[in-house]
């Protein structure tokens, strides 16, 4: 027999031979696009650490879901800026708040046709920056705060929301939430749990997306980057609380993790999304404006990584522009 007598090279001559033999693809209708939406501007503000992604307008976020909904993206997850904040985040619970209006603007311009979904978490919206409610000694109160989760959920079902994804990390909120719209009878309204958020150094540039007026950092309740075992446990606690889909956010810096949590949910029969946050935009971004990647092929990439690591759905602020190139036929 010659040597050598496999030859794996055979499959990759040609970009056809390529695409019949990929693992992994990418699809519009596995993407969810996050956009921010603020309240008291008259145009669209850039965010500076995210070249490409804005502020938007109630006027300017429906013409961004229209456009996801053609380019066939299949989710769009919502994230409110107030104009007023307080301690207790109230104005995410007001019906004409920014983020519940963004929701029925959203809802009205597309319908059925994306996946609407919502951040359910008070740190946009509290004056102090956290997730939640604080005690007289500045400690964020897990329980306290899971009461106004729960009216959060309904207000955002009640606004038109298909979906809710709890952000904040308290223990308990998937449950109280879930209870919380089925009393209101919202049973089908799903949710999109958080359930592995790591206290990150790369959710810098979100803060400026969102205005956020946070001092000190979350490592109370978001966590910790050492720990992996955790991860399981979280993932657990929510589906048996409740989840319909659960989540680990960042994504690029914790593939090792989404390859864990997308095996113990395949078991559940679960969804597994990955969150591609702001710093991981960022980097690529800064690196292709200066010259040292390719860009285009650098997004790609990253975000077939997080696709091949499990995760079914993708959360990235590229998810409109990478859906074109797909319908383009350029990946």
């Amino acid at each position: 027999m010659a040597f050598p007598s496999h030859r794996p090279r055979r499959l990759r001559q040609s970009a056809a031979m390529r695409r019949l033999v990929a693992e992994t693809r990418l699809h519009p209708a596995d993407l969810i696009l996050p956009v921010f939406v603020r309240e008291g501007i008259s145009e669209p503000v850039a965010i500076t650490s995210m070249p490409g992604v804005v502020q938007h307008t109630q006027d300017t976020l429906r013409r961004a879901a229209s456009e996801a909904v053609e380019l066939g993206v299949g989710g769009i997850m919502l994230f409110g800026i107030p104009e007023k904040r307080d301690a207790m985040g109230s104005a995410s619970l007001d019906p004409e708040g920014v983020l519940n209006r963004g929701i029925r603007a959203v809802k009205s311009e597309v319908g059925s046709d994306i996946v609407v979904m919502s951040d359910l978490c008070l740190d946009e919206f509290t004056d102090h920056g956290h997730c939640g409610v604080l005690t007289a000694d500045g400690a964020v109160d897990n329980d306290a705060t899971l009461e106004i989760y729960g009216q959060m959920g309904v207000a955002q079902a009640e606004a038109g929301a298909d979906m809710v994804g709890p952000s904040g990390m308290m223990d308990g909120q998937v449950a109280v939430i879930r209870q919380a719209m089925d009393d209101a009878g919202r049973q089908d309204t799903a949710i999109l749990a958080y359930a592995a958020k790591y206290s990150s150094a790369f959710y810098g540039p979100f803060r400026e997306a969102v205005d956020s007026q946070l001092t000190g950092d979350r490592k109370t309740y978001q966590m910790d980057p050492a720990n992996r075992r955790e991860a399981l446990l979280e993932v657990s606690l929510d589906l048996d609380e409740g989840a319909d889909l659960v989540m680990v956010k960042p994504a690029m810096s914790y593939l090792d993790i989404l390859r864990d949590v997308a095996e113990s949910a395949f078991e559940r029969g679960v969804p597994v999304s990955a969150y591609q946050i702001s710093g991981e935009y960022a980097m690529i971004e800064a690196a292709a404006a200066n010259g040292w990647i390719d860009r285009d092929a650098a997004v790609a990439e990253s975000v077939l990584s997080i696709r091949r690591a499990g995760a079914d759905t993708v959360l990235t602020y590229w998810a409109a522009e990478l859906a074109r190139w797909i319908k383009e036929g350029r990946f």
